[in-house]
């Protein structure tokens, strides 16, 4: 069988025979075999030098892929199946990228880490299922994890989370808030419990009693309508220290508001 066309078609060289075979090539794969235009070939070389041209393609994606940031070996298969590449030569290619360190699932797993305590917020626990999710194994993890300490990015989340709710939840409630939304975000029990008394938590008075006229007020709203009388105040009391208030706080400010009412009427 002749060779009758090898024609280039952008990145890739478009090869036809006079037996009707059509299929695309690398020019890795034109050197390799010394193609030419009029080559005889056999089957068996052409099934060959197709097999090649699919794996020195794949390679040359998977390359491409790898050269804007590292990738897990997973996603670097993930990639190629994307682009049709067959399962056996997929194999052969990551075998190949692996040898030369193109891919190292250690390295990547270790690296992500570290750059996820740096520029990240999110503790281990979400932080290994995102790697699992990336095929990384689960002693790869647990080995790069050993030697980290997360701490630092715990408190830096704290410090910003308690900026962000000191003016909208009660000094109760911002802890109990602090707590869940650092659990929630990956970081383990005796992190949480090693970082928080490092914040600032000095209750500031004037604060607490606008959040607590701010709450008390809509809860009047609220229950105005259907209760009177002591109903009315049980009902406020009770909305006020689901809020996290001091209940000392919540009888006087209650009292004087239901007061008020009564005068006002």
């Amino acid at each position: 069988m002749k060779i009758t066309k090898l024609e280039k078609k952008k990145r890739l060289y478009l090869l036809e025979t006079d037996h009707g075979q059509t299929f695309y090539i690398t020019e890795d794969t034109i050197v390799r075999y010394f193609l030419s235009q009029g080559k005889e070939v056999t089957g068996d070389e052409l099934e060959e030098i197709r097999a090649f041209a699919q794996i020195s393609y794949g390679k040359n994606l998977a390359l491409y892929y790898l050269s804007f940031q590292n990738r897990s070996k997973k996603e670097v298969h993930d990639y190629l199946v994307k682009y049709d590449i067959a399962p056996a030569q997929i194999t052969i290619i990551l075998k190949d990228l692996e040898a030369d360190n193109w891919i190292n699932d250690q390295r990547y797993c270790q690296n992500y880490l570290e750059g996820k305590i740096r520029t990240g917020n999110k503790g281990p626990y979400r932080l290994q299922e995102k790697l699992k999710q990336k095929g990384i194994s689960p002693d790869l993890i647990s080995q790069a994890l050993q030697n980290l300490d997360f701490a630092p990015l715990a408190l830096k989340e704290a410090e910003k989370l308690q900026r962000k709710y000191s003016q909208r939840l009660s000094h109760r409630n911002l802890k109990i808030k602090l707590q869940q939304t650092l659990y929630q975000k990956g970081f383990d029990s005796e992190t949480i419990r090693s970082v928080l008394p490092q914040l600032n938590w000095e209750k500031d008075s004037e604060t607490e009693d606008t959040l607590l006229e701010k709450e008390l007020d809509k809860a009047l709203r609220r229950y105005q309508k259907k209760y009177d009388g002591f109903q009315l105040k049980q009902a406020l009391t009770h909305a006020l220290l689901r809020k996290g208030f001091e209940y000392d706080r919540i009888k006087e400010q209650v009292d004087q508001t239901l007061r008020d009412l009564d005068e006002s009427d």
